[in-house]
């Protein structure tokens, strides 16, 4: 399998319940390797162009405001399948239906306010990164 990148980013609900830690220590335990990081709070304007892709979806401005109420923590995973693995081990995007050990089995207070995000492929990989961070921020 191939080492790839992919973003993550730890969603406000569990910024605010300060849950960053114990989130990133499933990542590495996974054997996903932090190669960049920072601590960040997206304006509404900021998230609406990270998400406009769903821009026409019914829960778009639920989340724009969501992702924009508190901080979030966005990093650059590094692993073989990278990818695959974040979403593995960020469990099903609906709580109730994620594997036990999963964060958002674990820590999600909802299927909205579901604790992490991950890239869904290698292309949105690619530009996720490249929304946040800028090519001398990653350190592998």
């Amino acid at each position: 399998m191939a080492i790839e990148r992919t973003l993550s980013i730890i969603k406000p609900d569990a910024t605010k319940r300060n849950l960053t830690g114990k989130i990133v220590a499933k990542f590495e335990d996974a054997g996903l390797r932090v190669v960049a990081s920072k601590r960040i709070h997206l304006t509404a304007a900021q998230a609406g162009e990270f998400y406009a892709e769903h821009q026409a979806r019914g829960f778009y401005g639920e989340l724009v405001a969501y992702m924009a109420s508190e901080p979030v923590v966005v990093q650059v995973l590094e692993g073989e399948g990278a990818i695959a693995k974040n979403r593995e081990v960020m469990g099903a995007t609906d709580p109730a239906e994620a594997a036990p050990g999963t964060i958002r089995k674990e820590f999600a207070l909802s299927k909205g306010e579901n604790s992490a995000h991950g890239s869904d492929s290698e292309a949105a990989a690619a530009r996720e990164i490249a929304f946040f961070f800028s090519g001398l921020e990653l350190v592998g």
